[in-house]
């Protein structure tokens, strides 16, 4: 079923509020993908050229890349975005077991069901895994990588999130079943996180977050069925993936394919030396610093999209 979003606002306006550019926003195909536990929401935005797949991580969904999309589109580039399984908003069935190598098969069967070859991967926060690791099993359908601020392997540059760590080591577990019982405590401590990622930012890009991301991520995990079950076990096996992926390093630096690491540099968790680092890791990798946060695409929509173009 085809969508625009022009039908709920006729116009969207980007980057910061004393700008006067508005973009029309692109409509877009609709799809449900059987990954064989249950079906995954995907957006289609027709156009040419190998397609730009965008990925969301832990705490969000695909609403994420709303501001980024309309100046992707109005170039003439296709685009998809899509949301992993337990997220957004794809199948949430009772009892599924949610873990990387099932996001990678997510888009795998995104790929496979709309038939893109050649694809520009464009991964952020948790999905810089599934990206690069699609990229190393796939080389010869990845044209390249746009990698936003995320993670792949046990870097000693990183800083994880206060409520990843919570979640994340198995002597915390007793804590952290405690917060995921308690919807009071749980949204406190979300409201928590969010304030440390927002507290880094410039006001106009702050109060941007406060309207847009911090309610979208919110809304992820207070909306039934919630994306808390997803989230909680992705971050039961992430410190074993990445220190599973430092053993792939050998295999990230023999991709025969260009690779920009677009870094949102007021990230206060995955921080400009760690993007630095991430870039070199690759044969044809380049590192492209932007003055906005972890969401960068959020905060820069513009900044961002002519990383991507270019």
């Amino acid at each position: 079923m085809w969508h625009n979003r022009t039908e709920r606002s006729s116009i969207i306006s980007i980057g910061h509020p004393k700008e006067v550019s508005v973009i029309a926003a692109p409509a877009f195909l609709e799809h449900r993908i059987s990954n064989g536990q249950g079906n995954i929401y995907a957006r289609d935005f027709p156009g040419a050229g190998p397609p730009l797949v965008l990925m969301h991580g832990f705490p969000d969904n695909l609403g994420i890349y709303d501001d980024l999309i309309p100046h992707l589109t109005r170039v003439g580039r296709r685009v998809v975005t899509f949301d992993f399984l337990g997220f957004g908003a794809s199948d949430k069935p009772a009892g599924a077991h949610y873990s990387f190598a099932q996001q990678l098969g997510d888009l795998e069967a995104v790929a496979e069901h709309l038939g893109l070859d050649q694809l520009v991967l464009v991964p952020h926060d948790s999905s810089g895994i599934v990206g690069v690791n699609f990229a190393i099993a796939h080389p010869e359908k990845t044209a390249g990588l746009c990698i936003l601020n995320s993670a792949f392997d046990a870097s000693p540059l990183a800083l994880w999130p206060e409520m990843i760590i919570l979640f994340g080591d198995p002597q915390l577990a007793a804590l952290a079943g405690k917060f995921a019982t308690s919807p009071q405590q749980f949204g406190w401590l979300l409201e928590w996180q969010q304030g440390r990622f927002a507290e880094s930012l410039p006001p106009v890009q702050r109060d941007h977050f406060a309207s847009v991301i911090g309610p979208l991520i919110a809304d992820n995990f207070t909306r039934q069925p919630s994306a808390g079950p997803a989230f909680m076990q992705m971050t039961a096996q992430f410190y074993a993936e990445l220190t599973r992926n430092s053993g792939r390093l050998a295999e990230v630096a023999a991709l025969d394919m260009p690779v920009k690491v677009i870094w949102g540099t007021f990230d206060p968790y995955l921080t400009t030396p760690m993007g630095e680092e991430r870039a070199a890791r690759f044969k044809h990798g380049s590192f492209h610093p932007i003055p906005a946060g972890h969401w960068l695409q959020s905060d820069e929509p513009k900044l961002v999209a002519k990383e991507i173009l270019s």
